[in-house]
């Protein structure tokens, strides 16, 4: 079916300023609607949370198959039966398996610490002694990957995020001669926020890319693994097995939690990796620790019972999260099919929608939802130190608020879209900028982007 709607660049300039008058009257009747909505992180809403309350009546009992009582020191490692779990999950093999403690981050923000005090398996020396220290950063991506290596002064080189993984040939090119660049930030199933998943061939290249740097890491951080939205669920490339086939087994670290599975502030996380690279982090692991929470642990293993029972769970979180993101389409293709100003993805997995906007308009669409009451990620959230050079993306959030509350903030940001896009329109045409040709609306190169992959047009 056509869309009956102009796009918004191509209207007359009387027609232009009357579309300019129409959204500021929707949008002051937004404003008079005194809302307090957020969707600025991808949280679990209380009703994900609540199907989880069974673990408050857990463990039952306090010791392991193996009679060891879960309450007393030891087992760095962390439990064998939920090891066995993530294993089967994660198509590994429970030996290179870490469980922890309640969050992934902290694993991989061990890890680096290592890397940067002792260097890794394969360093010649420890990161902290090199001139230079680089990643790779596919965009749009995860903001705390990004914040994490900021702290540590680690200098972030971008790469575009497609629909199958990282810009391979770019990728390829960095490394090859580049010492310096020594890992890369891959979510390789419904990537943040993006929703894109790293194909078996993307994964192969990865694995089998000469690198420049000996110790030159893959951060597999498969966060969103088991969060299908549809009934077709994307299967992860198993990283590990491909970069042993291609003789770089110590290349990929993966990480993996139940931060949005149970409790976000009470779950376990897991590391999973080479023997070798499982040795090494327990070594370092060992002298600040004398054991995870196996309490925690058991009680985990005893609410799942197996790798099926995640699978099932999830299932359930499916059923709760599913409606908020076909609301966030449906008001988003509402208010905003046709126009040209915007694209937007389609996740079949994760926690985010994908939202791109009119170049140089990223920024007032946040502050203009914000002064009405619905609280965004900030504009440039997902590329390093928050700078989106197009500043043109916002990361959506919907899981947390309750699903009408979904609506009507989608609805809202709609409005805001379009307000933006139609101010930087009129403003562009009396300072005599083109409306076309200037890299201001979504272009047709932006089909490849997971960002718009499948997105209004």
């Amino acid at each position: 079916m056509t869309n009956p709607r102009t796009p918004l660049a191509s209207l007359s300039d009387d027609d232009l300023a009357g579309f300019l008058a129409e959204q500021r009257s929707a949008y002051a009747a937004l404003q008079s609607r005194g809302l307090k909505l957020d969707l600025t992180r991808g949280k679990p809403s209380s009703a994900q949370l609540d199907l989880a309350d069974d673990l408050l009546r857990l463990p039952s009992s306090t010791k392991d198959r193996a009679g060891v009582d879960v309450r007393n020191y030891g087992g760095l490692e962390g439990l064998a039966e939920l090891r066995e779990i993530f294993a089967e999950l994660l198509s590994v093999e429970p030996s290179q398996v870490v469980a922890g403690g309640n969050s992934s981050l902290s694993m991989m923000y061990s890890t680096i610490v290592d890397f940067l005090l002792f260097g890794g398996v394969d360093s010649p020396r420890p990161w902290s002694q090199e001139e230079t220290v680089r990643f790779i950063c596919p965009v749009p991506g995860y903001d705390r990957h990004f914040s994490m290596l900021a702290s540590f002064g680690i200098e972030m080189v971008t790469v575009d995020m497609h629909q199958d993984g990282p810009d391979m040939p770019a990728v390829e090119s960095l490394v090859k001669d580049d010492p310096s660049i020594k890992g890369i930030w891959i979510v390789p199933t419904y990537a943040n926020p993006s929703g894109a998943v790293v194909s078996q061939e993307v994964a192969a290249r990865l694995a089998a890319m000469p690198t420049a740097a000996a110790d030159f890491t893959i951060f597999w951080d498969n966060a969103y693994a088991f969060h299908h939205l549809t009934q077709e669920e994307a299967k992860s490339a198993d990283i590990l097995s491909l970069c042993a086939a291609s003789g770089h087994p110590n290349r990929p670290i993966m990480y993996a939690s139940t931060s949005k599975i149970t409790y976000a502030g009470a779950g376990v996380a897991v590391l999973a990796a080479s023997q070798a690279n499982v040795k090494w982090y327990l070594g370092h692991l060992a002298m600040g620790s004398i054991g995870p929470d196996k309490v925690n642990h058991l009680r985990h293993v005893e609410f799942f019972r197996d790798a099926e029972g995640v699978r099932a769970h999830m299932r359930r979180h499916r059923e709760v999260i599913a409606p908020k993101f076909a609301a966030v389409d449906e008001a988003l293709t509402t208010g905003l099919d046709g126009l040209e100003i915007a694209q937007w993805s389609h996740p079949t997995g994760g926690y985010f929608v994908n939202l791109d906007v009119l170049d140089g308009t990223a920024s007032r669409v946040v502050a203009l939802a914000k002064e009405a009451g619905i609280a965004l990620t900030p504009a440039g959230a997902s590329y390093p130190h928050g700078r989106d050079p197009r500043d043109r993306n916002i990361r959506l959030a919907p899981t947390f608020p309750v699903l009408d509350e979904v609506r009507t903030a989608m609805a809202g940001v709609a409005t805001c879209v379009a307000l933006a896009a139609a101010e930087k329109l009129v403003a562009d045409r009396a300072s005599g900028v083109g409306a076309q040709g200037d890299g201001s609306t979504p272009s047709a190169q932006d089909a490849s982007n997971p960002a718009t992959e499948g997105a209004s047009r």
